[in-house]
């Protein structure tokens, strides 16, 4: 693992070509791994009574399926609110309706729940540019996860959605990083990772 700033200037590096070539993933690849990954992620959490998620933009898998999916089983399903300042998530529950908040994310406009309503989740889904086979995740870079993931329950299921081509050998690391303890792929679907050994 690396702690070196050199390990960040690799993340950079990775992380540019991997959402380069995301952005021209073809159209119907998109969609259909989107679909694919939402039903899987349906599926297994199913029983989960609250499931933290986020709304994938158009390039990531599960995009126009999450967060939708997940309650159809009746979860609470509590989504990510990027705030003006500082770099701690908010939660809010998730009633359908979305509005474009900070970054242009789509949120909830619904009440804040504070950055610790994560932690009745148990199960977080979590965007990631690349997930590793030990279960490193490579993010967008803010850190937002890694410090929101500090509030989870010990028992939590942290799982990853990314396209077949994402989820790879080896990623550069740092030490704040956490690991997810699942992934899941349009093709691979549900892959439980070392981590959640």
């Amino acid at each position: 693992m690396s702690t070196s700033p050199e390990g960040g200037i690799a993340k950079s590096a990775v992380r540019a070509e991997l959402l380069r070539r995301r952005a021209t993933r073809p159209g119907g690849e998109r969609a259909a791994g989107s679909a694919a990954v939402a039903a899987t992620l349906a599926r297994r959490l199913a029983g989960t009574p609250v499931i933290a998620a986020f709304v994938p933009d158009p390039t990531e898998a599960g995009h126009g399926h999450l967060p939708a999916a997940l309650g159809v089983g009746g979860a609470r399903v509590l989504l990510p609110v990027v705030p003006a300042r500082g770099r701690e998530l908010d939660w809010a529950e998730h009633t359908g309706e979305l509005a474009p908040g900070r970054f242009g994310l789509l949120e909830p406009p619904g009440p804040r729940l504070g950055p610790a309503a994560i932690g009745a989740a148990g199960a977080v889904v979590v965007p990631a540019a690349a997930v590793a086979r030990d279960g490193a995740r490579l993010g967008r870079g803010g850190g937002y996860y890694d410090r929101a993931l500090r509030h989870t329950r010990p028992d939590v299921v942290l799982v990853a959605v990314v396209f077949d081509d994402e989820l790879v050998d080896h990623l550069p690391t740092e030490a704040h990083d956490v690991r997810v303890t699942a992934v899941v792929t349009p093709s691979g679907g549900w892959q439980a990772l070392p981590a959640g050994h």
